[in-house]
């Protein structure tokens, strides 16, 4: 199978492209830049084939794809800065980039006869209770401007192809990029006290274990939504936070407070309380569930320190 992969200048379409190349399968990358810059660390994405794309020119994307003619198009690119999105003089290109260019994907992938993967994201629900969210729930209400533009994105592949798999995932991490972990680390580094939110539950998503998922599940004709964060059991962003701290050797030089979203306060984007995601459908689909995040930490803190 051929391969065409959006956003490889990114966590997620990094690892997708390794985990490609680890399989023997032909892929093409993605992304604005005119070459790529992603890391420079010797991984086969390096030199794979890549193509420069503006994801919000339909033509431009009709064009590339059409040339190209993947069997599977994987479309990482998207605008993840939740709170950037809040911003009004930001709102114009968050649409064109999740919504305009998600649709322009989709119809191209469907032209010539592709499957395509969307990952999306728990923020296209609105967060309440604590039941986990489950994929084919259809009870929509993003409470911020990214998830409003993300769920956009999914009803524009639907509406486009049947042969669609839309992926939700949480709280990512991968070797290619800003995250959670890396900030944490850095500020345990420098500071002795740290005030971390306690009421938002989910799970964290290792790029590099939901890049393999990904390629298992192009290898079916499985399609629909799914939910694929690690496993291990559901947590908040101080329990991450401290057993960050426990693997990266910080934790007797770091305190940890646990806060409310209220009182933490920094953020201009509303935040879901609850990410959990129900991941069942996955197994009863007969693909391999993600790993522990535990496990998905410590080999991940391994790799950045390697």
């Amino acid at each position: 199978m051929k391969f065409f992969v959006t956003g490889v200048g990114g966590q997620l379409g990094h690892d997708v492209m390794n985990e490609l190349a680890s399989r023997g399968y032909e892929g093409v990358g993605s992304d604005i830049a005119p070459v790529y810059s992603g890391v420079a660390d010797g991984s086969a994405v390096t030199t794979m084939p890549y193509v420069q794309l503006d994801i919000t020119d339909g033509d431009a994307v009709m064009k590339a794809v059409s040339q190209v003619r993947p069997d599977v198009v994987v479309h990482c690119a998207a605008w993840t800065a939740v709170d950037a999105a809040e911003e009004e003089e930001n709102k114009p290109k968050v649409h064109a980039i999740n919504v305009d260019g998600t649709a322009y994907m989709a119809k191209a992938a469907a032209s010539v006869g592709a499957k395509i993967f969307y990952i999306s994201t728990d923020y296209v629900f609105d967060g309440k209770g604590d039941k986990p969210w489950t994929p084919d729930c259809k009870d929509y209400a993003p409470i911020n401007y990214y998830g409003q533009t993300k769920l956009e994105g999914e009803l524009a592949v639907a509406k486009a192809t049947d042969r669609f798999f839309i992926v939700r995932i949480a709280w990512v991490f991968g070797k290619n990029g800003k995250n959670f972990i890396k900030t944490m680390v850095n500020v345990g580094k420098t500071h002795d006290h740290v005030r971390v939110v306690a009421d938002q539950i989910g799970t964290p998503t290792y790029t590099y274990d939901l890049a393999r998922l990904l390629v298992d599940m192009s290898e079916t004709d499985k399609f629909g939504y799914y939910h694929a964060t690690n496993s291990g059991g559901y947590i908040s962003w101080y329990d991450f936070t401290r057993e960050i701290y426990e693997q990266a050797g910080l934790a007797d030089k770091v305190t940890v407070e646990a806060v409310t979203t209220e009182e933490y306060g920094l953020s201009k984007a509303a935040r879901p309380k609850n990410s959990r995601l129900d991941k069942s459908k996955l197994v009863e689909n007969g693909f391999e569930p993600l790993p522990t995040w535990q496990s998905a930490l410590n080999r991940y803190l391994k790799e950045m320190n390697g």
